[in-house]
This record gives C-alpha cells, sequence and structure tokens, in this order.
C-alpha cells in the first residue's frame, strides 16, 4: 500500500434526487475499514431546488463529521430518459460542490467501473455488490435501502484505484477530453 494513504478516510456518494447513498471507509496499514454508510431521503420533499439544498447540506454534514481526505462520486448513467439524468447531474453537482466547498478532491466513477472493481463483473446486481462487501468489509449488512451500498462500493473502488500497482495515470474524459481532441473546435469567447 502507498503510504500516503494511510490513515486517510474516503466518503463514496451515490447520488440520487430521492434517495441519496453514502457509505464512509477508512484506510489504514490493514486495509480498507467500514466506518458508516446510511442514505440521505428526499422523498416527502416535492420542491427540486429544495432537494439539491438538502443534499448539499447532508452531504456537507457527513464530511464535516467524518472529514474525508477524498470524496468519490458514482457518475449519472447514460439511460433512455434525459430528465432522469439531467436530475441525477443536478444532485451529483451539489453533493460535488459540498466537497470542493470544504477542499476534498472529488473523484468520479460509472457503476460499472466500480461494480466491476467490487465483484469483478460490472454487470453486477446491486444485491451481489452488497454480499460482496460483506465479505471485503467483514460486515453482516442488511441496509434499509441498496444506494448505501453502492455508495461504500464507490468509496471502495476509489480505494483500489489508489492503491492499485496497475492503476492508470487519472485520464480526461467528457468535455475535458473532448477539448483536448479538439481545440479547433473551441471557441475562446468568454465574456466576464
Amino acid at each position: 500500500m502507498k503510504t500516503g494513504l494511510l490513515d486517510k478516510v474516503i466518503l463514496g456518494i451515490d447520488p440520487g434526487t430521492n434517495i441519496l447513498g453514502y457509505g464512509v471507509i477508512a484506510v489504514g496499514e490493514k486495509g480498507p475499514r467500514y466506518l458508516t454508510m446510511g442514505t440521505i431521503d428526499m422523498r416527502k420533499e416535492k420542491d427540486a431546488f429544495r432537494k439539491l439544498d438538502m443534499i448539499f447540506t447532508g452531504t456537507g454534514q457527513i464530511m464535516d463529521r467524518y472529514h474525508p481526505d477524498f470524496v468519490a462520486v458514482e457518475s449519472p448513467f447514460y439511460g433512455k430518459n434525459p430528465q432522469v439524468i439531467l436530475k441525477l447531474g443536478r444532485a451529483q453537482g451539489a453533493a460535488i460542490t459540498a466537497a470542493l466547498h470544504r477542499g476534498i478532491p472529488v473523484e468520479e466513477y460509472a457503476p460499472r467501473k466500480a461494480k466491476a472493481a467490487i465483484t469483478g463483473v460490472g454487470s453486477a446486481s446491486k444485491e451481489q455488490v452488497c454480499n460482496m462487501l460483506c465479505k471485503i468489509l467483514r460486515l453482516e449488512l442488511s441496509p434499509e435501502h441498496l444506494d448505501a451500498t453502492d455508495a461504500l462500493a464507490i468509496a471502495l473502488c476509489h480505494y483500489y484505484r489508489l492503491t492499485s500497482p496497475l492503476a492508470e495515470v487519472r485520464s480526461s474524459s467528457g468535455w475535458e477530453k473532448f477539448i483536448e481532441d479538439n481545440p479547433d473546435r473551441v471557441k475562446n469567447d468568454i465574456r466576464h
């Protein structure tokens, strides 16, 4: 294990607009250790913007309590409904903003990447991920919502990426990659 990762805390977040999952692990000499997991339940709140405030405030409170050194967030998956992706992106943004507001570095992982890191199979079910987490972290979990175990998997995925001797150099994705690959297609016409 890289010595720079000893005694570090990783917060994993599975963003959602109705239920947001979170999982926290500590990294020590003996590897990852479970600290907590849970959900922020926003199903009773009808106002979409109030939900974003609940995410920002709720994840911020978790960060203030556990003082993570890293935040790992699940990226919105591509689906058929663009409205769902938009809502998930907003939820993700509220959680990311809470971390950045506290100076905590953030990494993003696709759901399939986290599932593959935990189970070896990117198409694993939520139940399979939960069962493997129980074995890896030596826990008995019966969470109310599997969003919490998904968040724990995101945190563990980040730990594996940081400690893997085969970890690739972080590559750009999304807009950063597009801009890098297509400088002639980007206009520098930003007005203040």
